[in-house]
């Protein structure tokens, strides 16, 4: 009786693994784009935009390795799990409420940096992507 319990406490954890999620939270881009403001040609509209998103997990742990949000647990509960894209969405809801549409304006962000934090509870794990930047508009 013994050994059938194992057997089962072992398909338990085993498909906990595999039916679980993972999320590396990358985002790794294989293109950048450079733009020199060696010109007069643009105006900063805003400084120190930010953006932010997290998701939750149960059964899991989150962590911040090479400057990436790191996720393993058995099943999210709140979020989508993109943080990183939503954390720019965010940002840019935050510049429209302050600075207005950005519909057909030559805006770009400048200074972008991220930050990560994680929430790691017993049973219960939220990773936290923050976004701050800085938003010029090139003249025409």
């Amino acid at each position: 009786m013994e050994r059938l319990y194992t057997h089962i406490l072992l398909v338990i954890i085993s498909l906990s693994i595999v039916i679980g999620c993972a999320s590396s939270g990358a985002f790794n881009t294989a293109n950048i784009t450079e733009t020199q403001l060696s010109e007069d040609n643009y105006n900063i509209v805003a400084t120190d935009i930010t953006g932010q998103s997290s998701a939750g997990y149960i059964l899991g742990v989150s962590g911040d390795i090479n400057q990436q949000v790191r996720t393993f647990a058995l099943a999210r509960v709140s979020g989508s799990g993109m943080l990183y894209g939503e954390a720019i969405n965010d940002l840019w809801g935050n510049f429209r409420e302050k600075y207005g549409d950005v519909e057909g304006r030559n805006l770009a962000l400048i200074n972008v940096r991220y930050d990560t934090e994680s929430l790691n509870l017993l049973l219960y794990t939220k990773p936290t992507v923050s976004v701050r930047a800085d938003v010029i508009e090139f003249d025409d």
